[in-house]
């Protein structure tokens, strides 16, 4: 693989010195992951977003610092961190590009998480340490065809056979499936109840074909999960869990992560389109210095201002185990909404080389477009807002 001769130059911006609330340990964190990133993700990132691949190579170093499971206990492998720290992760992550941290969110928030939260000790013991060093990773599967923001609608379902359960049905749109060792699965039993249960790769009639031309997080590997007639032994169903609340208190987790996340990318954009703005040279000074340019990035640094102070406070109630999930979701809604209009200015400002591959801005903006999608479509988001405030639910 070809490495780009363009180095990474990447700043990111602090307007409102908010490094002065972070921990030596958090600073620590960040340094470490920026530097892997600008290493190992940005010099290959563009090659294999243009062939759509996901580069496997880079599992281990996403292990090594710490974007497996990050809050998951030292116990079973995790590094026990913080959720500020999680949030730097994933917003260092994404910042390389959506994709990567895609396969990082759904290994620690939705797979990792729910063995951890919902799992016996058995279930812990047996998958968190090979998924948090990456030597197994896993899917997380709830969507399905016909049931996106209504999962409670699901048709996937386990039947009772005695000694083991039948699993049969489909999910669709599900990051890291190709190449998944294991998937946390979410089906309907029959009393209609949802459970969770971990699906192994080689069980019979389990299938992950992988869903391609897709325009949008080219760099990750996305497919579905098929099962049919497949037998789950009793030991691989969380025990205690049942209804919404199991896959719903995962998506909280990988909402969180995205709420850091899509800052990262939003970040990456506006330091790509200032340090392009000094340099332009247009009738005969830098685009910069004219006026319409100036409000561009002005308003890209205080929208990107006012979202690392949402997220900052996020991470501090998560850490107290205070954060609503009503405030998360305004947090990946906000986020992922500048993040976006960041990237289609900065698009603008860099004009015809904007929609290149020799900058990031591009793929960042079509990696957006799936991100303001998942874990909660962005109307979604407003109507749990929405409902949180009136207490009247529009969804019915």
């Amino acid at each position: 693989m070809s490495k780009s001769v363009k180095k990474d130059l990447y700043e990111a911006p602090d307007y409102y010195l908010l490094d002065e609330l972070l921990t030596d340990e958090h600073k620590l964190i960040r340094a470490t992951a920026r530097e892997w990133v600008k290493k190992e993700v940005s010099p290959v990132i563009e090659d294999y977003a243009q062939k759509a691949e996901f580069p496997k190579h880079l599992i281990k170093g996403l292990a090594d610092i710490g974007a497996f499971g990050p809050t998951i206990p030292v116990e079973y492998g995790g590094a026990g961190l913080d959720y500020t720290a999680y949030g730097i992760l994933m917003q260092e992550i994404e910042r390389g590009d959506s994709g990567i941290r895609s396969t990082a969110s759904v290994q620690g928030s939705l797979v990792m998480y729910p063995i951890y939260a919902y799992g016996t000790e058995a279930q812990r013991k047996k998958y968190l340490p090979k998924l948090a060093t990456g030597e197994w990773m896993g899917c997380f599967g709830l969507t399905e065809p016909d049931h996106g923001s209504n999962p409670g609608g699901m048709a996937t379902n386990i039947k009772d056979a005695g000694s083991h359960y039948i699993l049969n049905g489909a999910k669709m749109w599900i990051s890291n499936a190709p190449f998944a060792d294991i998937a946390v699965v979410w089906a309907k039993d029959e009393a209609g109840k949802i459970r969770g249960m971990v699906v192994e790769r080689g069980m019979e009639g389990f299938s992950t074909p992988e869903t391609h031309n897709k325009w949008s997080l080219r760099a990750s590997a996305t497919g579905e999960l098929v099962f049919d007639n497949v037998q789950i032994p009793k030991e691989n169903v969380f025990p205690e869990i049942s209804g919404l609340k199991g896959p719903l208190g995962c998506l909280n987790q990988a909402r969180y992560g995205i709420a850091w996340g899509a800052l990262g990318a939003a970040m990456d954009c506006y330091d790509t389109a200032l340090r392009y703005a000094k340099e332009r040279v247009q009738f005969g000074k830098p685009i910069g210095g004219f006026q319409l340019q100036q409000k561009k990035l002005a308003e890209m640094v205080t929208e990107i201002t006012k979202g690392q102070l949402l997220v900052w406070r996020l991470g501090v109630l998560k850490s107290e185990n205070r954060a609503t999930a009503e405030q998360i979701s305004m947090a990946k809604r906000n986020s992922v909404e500048i993040a976006l209009d960041i990237a289609r200015n900065a698009r603008q400002m860099l004009g015809g080389m904007g929609i290149t591959g020799e900058y990031s801005i591009m793929r960042h903006m079509m990696n957006l477009e799936s991100v303001v999608t998942y874990e909660g479509t962005h109307d979604i988001h407003l109507l749990i807002t929405g409902m949180d405030i009136t207490g009247l639910n529009a969804f019915k």
